[in-house]
């Protein structure tokens, strides 16, 4: 890999920013979404499929692979972009969520984090230090910093105390990083993240942002929202760390989220976001339209001869319609989920390059009126579901 990392920020219109992310592999044009393929795959599409939709960059977890096949054996067989067949940028999910979702039991210290396996029950230890080691052994673009995101609802001695130990992990995630870029484990061009934690509490969040920012990393993720708070309060907290961080840095929104959530986000000035709800949703028969979602199961659509959404270039809406997609799903055979999942990257692919567009013409604000309108949702709605990467 040849070149640097960097963020260029190319236009600005009612809070929501145009931007361009530079790496070795590529540019990544923001707002962006990135699919998410937990275990080195976007669930049930090809890599050349999943960028023909438009996909920039997709996102891998550590969690995932640590426990398998594990980030030795990746390092050994070319790396993470050779082992699933991307040559574009990777971001990787430092697995600090997974391990408070998914761990079957787990014990947390300053030193790290000591769980067993959701798989087999063996017993692992997470530290910042080796979060760091095994992105860079698979070999991510961008890496996030180890970060303790806790479930809600939490007090707030709970959340201070998450807070306070994922900005020490975040300075020692920091210090890791330049030792393995040092020794060459780490190469040049790659970046690492940090993650602002703080709950819905706004001085916490506050005094995040500040510490976070001051260990001067390549961008700055905000984490711990869409995991059981209200909508409005997720907006208002986004809102609020978003114009904190540095203008001349990308935002990343952890694991949002629903369509209209991601256009909310990007009027208060996110850039990057992920979550499982494409690939998830299909496999239960959830469609993404820009009239709202539907469910595919429905008898309503037994005979219902129309694609899923008109003018959709996906595989699915060119060549099939709506009764034969819920029959497949019905008799639950393997190409309705690979048919609705496309559809769903290409829906979401679609709705970044479309918000792209309008804040490079100055009418994101008039975008947004449309969008929310004819999708069905006020401006704020009820708690979203959850969007963080459980996938196993």
């Amino acid at each position: 890999m040849t070149g640097r990392f960097s963020f260029k920020l190319l236009e600005t219109d009612a809070g929501a920013r145009l931007g361009e992310i530079a790496t070795p592999r590529g540019i990544v044009r923001t707002p962006a979404f990135m699919p998410v393929g937990t275990a080195a795959t976007v669930k049930a599409v090809y890599p050349d499929q999943v960028k023909a939709t438009g996909a920039d960059i997709v996102l891998a977890n550590t969690y995932h692979l640590m426990l398998r096949p594990g980030p030795e054996r990746i390092a050994g067989l070319g790396g993470l972009h050779a082992f699933m067949r991307w040559d574009k940028p990777i971001l990787t999910d430092s697995g600090g969520f997974q391990v408070m979702s998914l761990a079957k039991l787990r014990k947390i210290t300053d030193e790290g984090v000591t769980f067993q396996s959701h798989i087999d029950g063996a017993t692992h230890v997470l530290t910042p230090e080796r979060a760091i080691e095994i992105q860079c052994l698979l070999g991510a673009d961008i890496q996030m910093q180890l970060d303790e995101c806790i479930e809600l609802p939490a007090g707030r001695d709970a959340t201070q105390r998450a807070a306070e130990r994922s900005l020490a992990w975040g300075a020692r995630s920091q210090r890791a990083f330049e030792r393995l870029l040092e020794a060459g484990i780490a190469k040049p061009g790659q970046a690492l993240f940090g993650i602002v934690q703080g709950g819905i509490h706004e001085d916490l969040r506050r005094r995040a942002v500040e510490a976070t920012v001051a260990l001067g990393l390549d961008g700055y993720a905000i984490g711990g929202l869409a995991v059981g708070e209200p909508t409005e309060r997720m907006y208002d907290i986004t809102a609020l760390v978003a114009h904190l961080l540095p203008r001349d840095h990308p935002r990343y929104l952890m694991g949002v989220g629903k369509p209209h959530d991601l256009v909310e986000a990007v009027a208060r000035g996110v850039d990057l976001f992920d979550c499982v709800m494409p690939t998830r949703n299909a496999r239960n028969g959830q469609v993404f339209t820009g009239d709202g979602p539907l469910t595919i199961s429905h008898a309503r659509y037994a005979r219902d001869p129309a694609p899923l959404e008109a003018g959709c270039p996906c595989e699915g809406c060119r060549g099939f319609s709506r009764a034969y997609l819920r029959h497949l799903f019905m008799a639950r055979e393997l190409l309705a989920y690979r048919l609705l999942s496309l559809h769903n990257v290409t829906f979401y692919l679609g709705l970044m390059a479309a918000m792209r567009g309008a804040l490079a013409a100055g009418g994101f604000r008039a975008f947004r009126s449309r969008f929310l309108d004819r999708y069905g949702v006020e401006s704020q709605d009820s708690s979203p579901d959850s969007t963080r990467d459980t996938e196993a």
